[in-house]
């Protein structure tokens, strides 16, 4: 892991984009675990739920870092509770797909016709919605050695816009899965039905706060 410390120096968001770069690890491990457990092999489930607890640690760590590293008192172009509040909600993010992972050790819940395809759907959605966020953060260094203006800050603003459209996509799709779910309530039991809406609200919020991290940094932005 490179030293926090010593790369405040040249952007504070050079930390930020390690942390991030921990965070995509726990996050692309959803779609594995979710195919793991579609076969119904308990122990690789558990084993990559295991696995995304790890990387969530290791989020963890470099987040405590980050925090004790912060310069106070000290001039920096963004405010220091703006990175503290993008670092919090990159750090919501791998606790999502953490707890989305723990909860598909409690049982073999069942499922509905339709619902695998439907849920790929919805998770896809999520993840696009995610993976603009993190194009975002990849380039703040960049935004930052242009004086956050030009053409590297019109792309910027310009996926700020796409992360809103396909969080909108993905609340959409998640209300047509809970739908579906709803219709079939008869055919899968309360323990089954309360294990996938919980999930399904565990990957709806990476999401839901991809897009609260892009207006973070719209926010951001607009107050230089």
């Amino acid at each position: 892991m490179r030293n926090i410390i010593s790369v405040f120096g040249r952007s504070p968001f050079v930390p930020l984009q390690m942390h991030m770069e921990k965070v995509v690890e726990c996050v692309e491990q959803i779609p594995v675990i979710i195919e793991l457990y579609r076969q119904g092999d308990s122990k690789k489930v558990e084993s990559a739920a295991a696995n995304i607890s790890k990387l969530e640690h290791q989020a963890d760590q470099i987040k405590h870092e980050i925090r004790n590293s912060l310069p106070r008192g000290l001039f920096m172009p963004v405010d220091r509770s703006k990175l503290l509040k993008i670092l919090a909600l990159q750090d919501g993010i791998a606790n999502r797909a953490e707890n989305a992972a723990v909860l598909l050790t409690f049982k073999q819940a069942k499922t509905v016709a339709g619902f695998d395809a439907a849920f790929d759907h919805f998770m896809g959605k999520c993840l696009e919605t995610f993976n603009l966020s993190r194009k975002i953060i990849g380039l703040l260094d960049e935004l930052l050695e242009t004086g956050f203006g030009g053409l590297e800050a019109d792309k910027v603003h310009e996926l700020i816009d796409d992360v809103g459209l396909k969080e909108h996509e993905a609340d959409v799709s998640q209300k047509e899965l809970l739908r579906l779910l709803l219709a079939h309530e008869d055919s899968i039991s309360y323990g089954d039905f309360f294990l996938w809406t919980r999930v399904i609200q565990q990957v709806s919020s990476i999401a839901d706060r991809s897009d609260k991290l892009a207006a973070t940094i719209r926010n951001t932005l607009e107050s230089k």
